[in-house]
């Protein structure tokens, strides 16, 4: 293999298909990064046998072929390269010798014979959705996916994907997290569950515009086609538990208040408890008036907010950190809060949109 690149494409290419590389080295060949030199253009892969990024970028081919670098090492090299010209080429040792300006470097090779190969999904019909959108709704469900072993299908997101409308649900047994976006063409109806390690990476890689990301699913395996880099990812086997029977209908209590005032005040009331094992604050519903409350042995901190009240008067307690963590995600003005009892999932939504839902399981006080 001889090729001539740009070092700022090469280490751009070189840094995102890193974080297809595994966290613990089991097999020694999977830390390696696989390049292809083929007609004109480079293509970068690595993968830990669950998750594949690839990246392709122009090249001038003088020499086609593949080599298999060792993926960190190389990684860090070509990273002090992007104001170069990058000559790569092989030679009769197993070597990648690297050439830019009057320097050198050389890598020794793995052998890529010894790679394993990834399955390969069959791009049939296309999902389509804008990278912006996609990337919203992973940031806006992720942080409520499980890590509980004992439940594997709840260690990724559902994807459901229905004639207009993907559907993005993640739940860890507290609170459930629900978002809708729109897709770009109709589609059938579709589910799977993609691992959060997978889904997190992949929001990584999509930018924040309207540029086009098409999907493709099979059995095992979903693809993620964003042009010049494509992500493959293996999808969690098993039924995703009926998320519609847990959203409660009728609420008893139902109030409006701003989302920065109660996100400050609710950042500052769980101080106290910050360190304690379930994080609690109490949230005291009286009129329009909302007083949360955090209590330590050595410290009470006690915060009043705005509301608009409709219903009855309450008293509940959570984790603050189940509730910061959907507070973040939200962007608008206002939020809107209802409760059916103290001891009963809460439903947070954002003001004047259905877009998301975020149901919060409340902490059992103790009198």
């Amino acid at each position: 293999m001889k090729i001539i690149c740009d070092g700022l494409d090469l280490s751009d290419a070189v840094n995102k298909v890193n974080r297809a590389l595994p966290n613990k080295i089991i097999n020694p060949v999977l830390e390696g990064i696989k390049i292809t030199a083929k007609e004109g253009k480079l293509t970068v892969f690595a993968s830990d046998t669950e998750l594949a990024i690839e990246k392709t970028i122009n090249a001038d081919v003088i020499e086609e072929g593949s080599v298999l670098v060792p993926g960190r090492f190389f990684s860090e090299y070509i990273r002090k390269l992007t104001n170069e010209q990058v000559e790569l080429f092989t030679n009769e040792k197993s070597q990648l010798r690297i050439k830019y300006s009057n320097s050198e470097g050389f890598v020794q090779l793995y052998n890529t014979d010894d790679y394993p190969l990834f399955s390969s999904v069959q791009k049939n019909t296309a999902i389509k959705i804008l990278q912006r959108e996609l990337k919203d709704t992973i940031e806006k469900t992720i942080f409520s996916v499980s890590t509980d072993d004992s439940r594997p299908t709840l260690k990724g997101c559902l994807l459901e994907f229905d004639n207009l409308t993907l559907t993005t649900v993640a739940l860890d047994g507290y609170r459930l997290a629900l978002n809708k976006k729109p897709l770009e063409e109709k589609t059938e109806a579709k589910k799977i569950i993609i691992p959060s390690r997978g889904l997190g990476e992949i929001a990584k890689l999509l930018n924040e515009d309207d540029s086009l990301a098409q999907i493709y699913i099979d059995e095992n395996y979903v693809l993620i086609n964003l042009s010049d880099t494509v992500i493959t990812a293996r999808l969690i086997n098993g039924e995703f538990i009926n998320y519609k029977q847990i959203l409660p209908q009728d609420f008893v209590t139902n109030i409006v208040v701003d989302k920065k005032q109660f996100e400050d005040s609710l950042e500052r009331a769980s101080l106290p408890s910050k360190q304690e094992k379930n994080n609690l604050v109490k949230l005291e519903i009286k009129e329009n008036m909302m007083s949360i409350n955090g209590t330590s042995e050595l410290s009470n901190i006690r915060e009043n907010v705005s509301i608009s009240l409709k219903g009855k008067d309450l008293i509940i307690a959570f984790n603050a950190r189940f509730l910061a963590d959907c507070l973040r995600v939200i962007n608008t003005e206002f939020i809107r809060i209802n409760f059916t009892s103290s001891v009963s999932p809460t439903i947070i939504t954002p003001g004047e949109t259905d877009e998301s839902l975020y149901l919060v399981l409340p902490v059992r006080m103790i009198n």
